[in-house]
């Protein structure tokens, strides 16, 4: 029989309902906490140039959130987010990834941008918005992006990336479609990939995205990050059913769910992921399971909201993890290690030193760009603005006296 709703139709002739919780999806893990190969696992191929940078990115990204969140405490940035406890998670992501590959990420994947190739003085300038910051002082601390590593700029707003994701997905999919048959011409040369927390896939967006990546099989990998919380909302709170990794069965989408403190299990996952993508033109969805051990933010105190004894089951440490299983392989210098943590933590307050020095973005560039020419509107807004500097040197001493 014809089937025009595009459903099983597995006739049953007894009145039951599914369960939704009868659904489990494994974890795939494949290092365990003393860097050792679980039995019955397989590691993935990767070198030894790889799995170096890969390490040194999440030692450069421990030893810039401890940092760079002393520096807030200090007064000298208004606002940041760590990655603790998530760095492998993002940065086994993206190493898994071509350089060329779009990455729409969410706001606690500086980790990926290391990897990429964004310099210590990039991320000194965007956070203390100065005149060198790529965006121009216009965002606040830690919302990075950049055209040059495929980065798109991050948006506050939760979930807003991920239609977007889906859009541009298909549109990197559509130049290898054949004209006439309709089929893939070529193997995809490049996809996108989507970070996201467990409490964004609480918002519509996230419902949306998946939906229409679904439909339109576009080439794009969501990364759903579940940490445990949203900011203070545990995940218990927020959704039944097993995870997020079930609602991409739910829309058809290939998924996995991997230990996101195993960069080994989140490298060979991206990995295979990316080959679906850009071989079949397919979603994929892949959830990261991984401890938020900081704060969600230097505007949060998570002692309000969970228990030590809670926080003391989940001390493993990514990064460790992944760097025992590197001596065992005789690819790292221990010695060696422990000068270059001291030399970045030197190399990281030189550049903090310096961003803060750098003036701020002239006024102007506040709406130079925004259109080809000021609508007469910005414009006004932007005299008065003027004009309320000048009358308040005191309040805007840096701004006001660059200006005329």
């Amino acid at each position: 029989m014809s089937n025009p709703n595009n459903v099983s139709l597995n006739i049953n002739h007894e009145l039951s309902f599914i369960d939704g919780h009868a659904l489990t999806i494994p974890t795939l893990s494949i290092l365990n906490e003393e860097g050792d190969i679980y039995e019955g696992a397989t590691a993935p191929d990767i070198d030894k140039a790889t799995a170096i940078r890969l390490y040194e990115t999440m030692r450069f990204i421990r030893a810039l959130d401890e940092r760079m969140q002393a520096a807030q405490r200090q007064g000298r940035v208004s606002f940041y987010m760590q990655c603790l406890g998530e760095e492998a998670a993002v940065t086994a992501s993206a190493a898994a990834l071509d350089q060329n590959d779009m990455i729409m990420a969410q706001y606690r994947e500086q980790a990926a941008l290391r990897y990429r190739g964004f310099s210590l003085d990039q991320f000194m300038n965007q956070m203390f918005s100065n005149e060198k910051d790529l965006g121009k002082g216009r965002q606040m601390p830690i919302h990075y992006g950049s055209r040059e590593l495929n980065y798109m700029t991050i948006s506050s707003p939760l979930g807003t990336q991920i239609p977007q994701a889906t859009g541009y997905a298909y549109g990197q999919k559509v130049r290898h479609i054949d004209a006439q048959t309709g089929e893939l011409n070529s193997t995809i040369d490049n996809i996108t990939i989507c970070y996201f927390g467990e409490g964004a896939a609480s918002e519509g967006d996230f419902h949306a995205g998946l939906n229409m990546a679904a439909v339109h099989e576009a080439p794009v990998i969501f990364f759903a990050r579940n940490n445990g919380y949203a900011i203070s909302t545990p995940a218990d709170e927020q959704f039944k059913g097993d995870g997020i990794a079930s609602r991409g069965v739910g829309y058809g989408i290939k998924t996995i769910r991997v230990d996101g403190a195993d960069a080994l299990a989140v490298y060979a996952a991206t990995k295979k992921a990316r080959e679906i993508a850009t071989t079949k033109g397919e979603p994929v969805l892949i959830e990261s399971i991984a401890y938020r051990l900081g704060a969600h933010s230097t505007s949060d105190d998570p002692s309000g909201y969970r228990t030590k004894d809670e926080e003391a089951k989940h001390k493993g440490c990514p990064i460790e993890r992944f760097r025992k299983w590197l001596l065992k392989q005789g690819w790292l210098d221990e010695a060696q290690d422990a000068k270059d943590k001291e030399t970045i933590r030197e190399e990281i307050l030189a550049a903090l030193k310096r961003a803060e020095k750098v003036a701020k973005p002239a006024l102007e560039d506040l709406i130079s760009d925004v259109y080809d020419k000021p609508i007469p509107s910005l414009q006004k807004q932007y005299e008065e603005l003027k004009e309320h500097i000048l009358q308040h040197p005191d309040a805007y001493p840096t701004t006001a006296g660059r200006l005329k």
